[in-house]
């Protein structure tokens, strides 16, 4: 599963983030695409599923309709993620935008998977075709690909849950980091949006706060 909800505007796009071109012509999704492809020549039947979001659904299906149709044949190849809409900074009541509705809303983040899997059905769709694992990357992390001493590690160890962490840099400083809550011990995923103003220099401190999620 690729989480596509992106846009690419930091980046000068005013369309999907994977649809932005990495190399000899080829986009992201153009790579990922490909990658699912040579997995099935090697492994067999892996399935390739998008979540979009209402920004990306349809440039990404357009692509890949054009591009690889094959994979757009099979169904069940996109789900899109939920919405929420903006607040004004001052009110804290949704935004008006009457000359442009589309802007009042934005996507809510990648947290959102659990609940838009369940929602749009594609988890029940996923159980009932007896699949059991799925690897979860973004769009753009092209070194994300089937493992299968990973694979492995993961059913022989009956974990629910397993992540990719890697040591941050000062180039991740203002990614969101691993930490402990004091609360009750739980490890959780600290974003930079969580962090009160007066606590951002220990949030970014890499020797504190060592590690961050791939994802």
């Amino acid at each position: 599963l690729k989480l596509n909800g992106g846009l690419g505007t930091g980046m000068g796009l005013d369309k999907a983030k994977s649809l932005l071109e990495v190399k000899n012509g080829d986009t992201f999704l153009d790579l990922a695409a490909k990658q699912i492809l040579d997995m099935r020549s090697k492994y067999g039947p892996v399935k390739f599923m998008l979540m979009n979001s209402f920004s990306t659904s349809e440039d990404t299906m357009e692509f890949l309709s054009k591009s690889y149709p094959s994979l757009v044949a099979e169904g069940g190849l996109e789900f899109v993620q939920n919405k929420v809409p903006k607040l004004d900074a001052t009110t804290f009541e949704p935004a008006t935008d009457p000359a442009n509705p589309g802007n009042e809303w934005c996507p809510p983040g990648h947290g959102d998977l659990y609940a838009a899997l369940v929602a749009s059905g594609s988890l029940d769709s996923l159980l009932a075709a007896g699949i059991k694992y799925m690897s979860v990357s973004n769009s753009d992390n092209l070194g994300a690909t089937m493992d299968l001493s990973l694979l492995s590690h993961f059913a022989e160890s009956d974990a629910p849950f397993m992540m990719e962490c890697c040591e941050r840099t000062e180039n991740d400083k203002k990614g969101g980091h691993l930490a402990l809550r004091n609360s009750d011990s739980q490890l959780i995923l600290r974003e930079s949006a969580m962090c009160a103003p007066e606590d951002e220099s220990a949030f970014q401190d890499i020797g504190k706060h060592r590690y961050f999620n791939t994802n």
